[in-house]
């Protein structure tokens, strides 16, 4: 991945980050990894354990951010959020898969959209 992408990705983290906080969520981490698996952000919201995707992009050029969250990222991210569960012993619990998408164009605005509950386990 380039340097670019690489920064553009933190960047689209910290404001999804910002951007749940401001919508009630409490983060708890951030950038768990296991066997070539991530997720982004990992927050609690009432009674839910959240499991967030951010995906960021600075133009439209090969679509909106969401649509990079295919069947077999939720695959994975799924794979990762279970692992996560047994490795913190988190049992009877409500989870929830949400993506947070940025467009983040050079020198503008960002445009964030959160999508709760945007696939299932």
């Amino acid at each position: 991945m380039s340097g670019d992408r690489l920064s553009l990705g933190r960047e689209g983290e910290r404001l999804a980050s910002l951007y749940l906080q401001k919508s009630g969520y409490r983060i708890i981490e951030r950038n768990f990894r296991f066997r070539g698996g991530e997720i982004d952000i990992i927050a609690r919201q009432r009674e839910f354990l959240i499991f967030v995707e951010v995906k960021t992009r600075s133009t439209l050029a090969y679509g909106v951010p969401a649509a990079a969250v295919d069947v077999r990222k939720q695959r994975q991210i799924i794979q990762t959020a279970r692992f996560y569960m047994a490795k913190h012993q988190i049992k009877e619990v409500a989870i929830r898969f949400d993506v947070v998408a940025i467009l983040l164009p050079k020198g503008g605005k960002a445009l964030i959209e959160l999508i709760p509950h945007a696939f299932t386990a």
